[in-house]
């Protein structure tokens, strides 16, 4: 299982790459390997607005359903289109290929409550 250190981590399994004042948002390691083979993935379209603990989209997998929530409040400004046809990214590369959504936040300051990856691996660890 990997837990790439460049990462902040949710709670509800979702990794976050901030680059700046755009965040990029996938799920974990963990969570794809916890819902098996990804079938679907449905995100929100660009410029929908997000709002942090909210849904933003789902993922289907074979065992479940699960919703994604964003980490912060902010506006799509790009979403993972390759999903659509290759949803089996996020099981393949959850780190890389299988992104799922950019946007710009609103308030960075919402990201000091994520985990660095050492808590995320302690909270996967204690699952």
């Amino acid at each position: 299982m990997e837990f790439p250190e460049d990462l902040k981590y949710t709670e509800d399994h979702e990794w976050v790459r901030i680059d700046g004042n755009i965040c990029t948002v996938g799920i974990t390691d963990y969570a794809q390997s916890e819902l098996t083979d990804i079938t679907f993935v449905e995100l929100p379209a660009v410029d929908d607005e997000l709002t942090k603990g909210e849904s933003l989209g789902t993922v289907d997998g074979i065992k479940a359903v699960s919703d994604i929530y964003s980490p912060a409040d902010g506006k799509v400004t790009e979403t993972n289109e390759e999903l659509e046809n290759h949803p089996e990214f996020v099981n393949e590369d959850p780190y890389g290929k299988g992104w799922m959504v950019k946007f710009e936040l609103t308030d960075p300051s919402q990201l000091d409550e994520l985990m660095d990856a050492t808590a995320y691996e302690k909270l996967v660890e204690e699952a």
